[in-house]
Formats: C-alpha cells, structure tokens, sequence
C-alpha cells in the first residue's frame, strides 16, 4: 500500500509537470484514463488516485458532461513554495498566525485541549533532560499545533500545520550541539501554557511575541 501512494504521488508530480510545462492547458480537458495509463505506464487506480489528488489541490477540476480539466497554473503544493521562501518571510507570516492562534486558544480551549498542550509541554520538558534535540524539535512542535487546534478555528490549524514543516526545517539547520535554546526558553512555554489555561488573552501574545522574537 505504501509502494501504490509512492506510486500515485509521483504520477502526480509528473502531471503537474507536464501542466507547468504546457502539454496540458489550463482550462483544456487532460486525456481520458486508458490514455493516461499508456502515458505514465501505470495503472487506472493509480492514475485515478492521482487525479484525485490534483482535484483536491485545485489544479484540476472535474466537470460533468466534460471531464477533467486544468484549472489552474499554480501546480507547485505549498509545503514546496514555503521552502522556496525567504526564512524572514516565513517567520513573519507564523509570527501573524502564532498571535492570532494564541487569541482564540486562551478564548475556545477545552478541557481535552489543555490536556494536549500540557502532555506536549511534558515531553518538551523529558526532551531537555535527555540532551535530545531532535525530540526537543518534535515536542516544541507538537506544543504549538496543540494550541493551534485549541483555537477552534480548523482552517487556521491547517495552515499552520503547513508551516511547520518549514519551522522542523529551521531547528535540523541549528548547531547539532544546540538544545540550549529549547531550555532557556522553556519557562517561557511553561508561562504560556499559564495563561492560555488562565484565558489571560494579553498576556498569551506577549508571551508569543517573546518566543518568536528569540525563534523558538
């Protein structure tokens, strides 16, 4: 099962390619399926597969009594084009989201939410103590997704999960001696999670403001 979603992924890929490349247009119909098989050399659920992956992203819309068309040149997914992106760019537009995020969290976390965010601050915590910096990455993350999803708002959660790819991309570009910067700024996640608990709204975003300030 893990070959075949290798397999459509990359069929997709070379979709989006020969879109970029203009030997499908936008707003033309793409082959049929019996073509496209003979195309790629692959078969009809992997390239329905892909379709449906293309139809998800946008790039392709499929309209009955037509088919399947291109919809659009933007073929590059966005975890692709966020690390294409200047760093500074990136960091500015998470600064926006981070503070947004924190507003709604200390207003519409709930019980399980906190839980969350609590279970990921203790992991953050073990990881200091084990010296282990790629745990101490993986747990920093998970801290701001959980206040991310404690926020209610899904839409805004998604895309910040987006970017976290690019952030777990910042932290493997760190000296590999460096989890001293996870546990200076511990505290300070420790008096986030305060405040978020305490629905103390001001306070949250300072305290973001802080964290993004030093990058962690």
């Amino acid at each position: 099962m893990e070959k075949e979603g290798r397999l459509f992924e990359q069929i997709a890929t070379k979709i989006r390619n020969d879109i970029k490349e203009g030997r499908f247009k936008v707003g033309e119909k793409i082959p049929s399926e019996p073509a496209l098989m003979d195309l790629y050399g692959v078969g009809r659920s992997t390239i329905r597969e892909a379709i449906k992956s293309l139809t998800l992203s946008g790039i392709l819309t499929v309209q009955q009594g037509f088919g399947t068309k291109v919809n659009a040149t933007t073929t590059e997914p966005i975890e692709q084009r966020l690390r294409s992106a200047d760093f500074k760019e990136i960091n500015l537009v998470r600064a926006l989201l981070e503070q947004e995020i924190v507003r709604l969290a200390t207003k519409n976390r709930t019980a399980a939410d906190l839980a969350a965010i609590s279970e990921a601050l203790e992991k953050r915590k073990s990881a200091i103590e084990k010296e282990s910096r790629t745990e101490c990455a993986d747990a920093d993350i998970a801290f701001h997704l959980a206040i991310a999803r404690a926020s209610g708002n899904r839409v805004l959660s998604d895309l910040y999960e987006s970017f976290t790819v690019i952030i777990r991309d910042f932290f493997a570009k760190r000296a590999p001696s460096g989890i001293t910067h996870f546990a200076m700024s511990h505290h300070l996640h420790e008096a986030l999670f305060d405040t978020i608990k305490a629905g103390n709204t001001d306070s949250a975003v300072s305290i973001t403001t802080t964290i993004l300030n030093n990058n962690h």
